[in-house]
């Protein structure tokens, strides 16, 4: 589940990172979400937003501007996060072994779950596809249990081998399915977004899982 990178040069330099500074958020991230949040309106006043991998917390930083004060947010992250929001709550845990009432808490439901999670990544470019797709995966099981009926999805995933299943599942769930590269990812990254709109119904579970990933 990815952290900022501060302390890194190019990244301290990077454009979208003063930005981020200027506007009061903890990283560049937020523009890739306020992108994909405008083009798509995912996120409106009073929603109840899932964030999986939510360090450092620019998604939930913008998500609390989104749904304003009746708004419910939870985050997710093997990293502390502590954001001070009076509408929010934040976890620290494994992604893969967190249960759906942990997650849910005191809520029925989610109206927007959002995944910016990404792989510990070796630099082997088919292994960090595969355990990116296998975060991927993970986020749409989590999404299948806890979306509201219309809800949305977002999901960062490594373009792999699984990914025109993945895009066939997302299908099946959801009522518009939308792939963005954001302006806001590096052009060196091969990182994409799917984004399911109208959520649907979950997809039919295999019989075995598939198993984790160490992620950032």
């Amino acid at each position: 589940m990815a952290r900022s990178k501060l302390g890194d040069k190019k990244s301290r330099h990077d454009r979208f990172q003063k930005r981020a500074m200027q506007r009061g958020f903890n990283s560049r991230a937020i523009f890739k979400l306020e992108e994909i949040d405008r083009k798509h309106k995912l996120i409106a006043r009073n929603h109840r937003v899932l964030d999986l991998g939510c360090a450092p917390g620019s998604w939930l930083q913008y998500a609390a501007t989104r749904t304003g004060p009746g708004g419910a947010l939870v985050g997710i992250d093997r990293f502390e996060v502590d954001l001070g929001l009076a509408n929010g709550r934040t976890l620290s845990g494994n992604v893969y072994k967190v249960s759906i009432e942990e997650l849910l808490g005191d809520l029925d439901n989610f109206d927007v779950v959002l995944s910016d999670m990404a792989p510990d990544t070796t630099g082997v470019r088919q292994l960090d596809q595969t355990r990116s797709e296998q975060l991927f995966t993970r986020a749409l099981d989590i999404a299948d249990a806890t979306l509201s009926p219309g809800g949305h999805f977002v999901g960062k995933i490594f373009q792999g081998p699984e990914f025109q299943e993945l895009i066939k599942r997302c299908r099946f769930s959801f009522e518009k399915v939308k792939m963005i590269k954001p302006e806001g990812s590096r052009k060196e990254s091969i990182e994409q977004y799917i984004c399911g709109i109208g959520f649907q119904k979950p997809f039919p579970q295999p019989d075995s899982t598939m198993g984790p990933a160490e992620s950032s």
